[in-house]
């Protein structure tokens, strides 16, 4: 089992902020940087290392590896945390986006949920477990409605 990063997530709603947080903790703001962040913060959910890698294709020194270590770095400094989905590759999004996903275990579907909404989930594995369970870091699993009712 992965285990996320522990490091305080940073109170970054927005791209300038994600800058700043990355500057305040003596981290260099090189372009590959740069457009990891820009990808996170651009919208569009959660991405594979691979499509931000994709997206920053025409920066310099922004291949998959180093978009992979970038990703590591900023995740370690609390601006970036990372999820899996089931055997597929992990997603990254900014660590102030407190999405929750449930995910298919039959097709791969997945949407998001507000944290407000396992806020009973948590409070019922943590009075029968006494564990407090978190699903920030690992999706719910089940059957998205189409797969359900087959």
């Amino acid at each position: 089992m992965t285990v996320p990063a522990h490091a305080p997530r940073v109170a970054a709603p927005d791209l300038a902020a994600a800058l700043a947080a990355v500057r305040a903790r003596g981290l260099r703001l090189s372009s590959a940087r740069r457009a990891v962040l820009q990808a996170l913060f651009g919208g569009g959910g959660p991405r594979t290392a691979e499509e931000i890698a994709r997206g920053a294709a025409s920066r310099p020194g922004c291949d998959l590896a180093s978009v992979y270590r970038n990703l590591e770095v900023l995740e370690a400094a609390g601006v970036v945390r990372h999820l899996h989905v089931g055997h597929g590759a992990g997603l990254y999004l900014s660590a102030t986006d407190a999405t929750e996903l449930v995910v298919c275990e039959r097709c791969g579907a997945r949407a998001d949920i507000d944290p407000r909404v396992t806020a009973d989930v948590r409070a019922a594995v943590r009075a029968a477990t006494g564990f407090v369970a978190r699903f920030d870091h690992f999706p719910l699993a089940g059957l998205c409605p189409r797969c359900a009712d087959r």
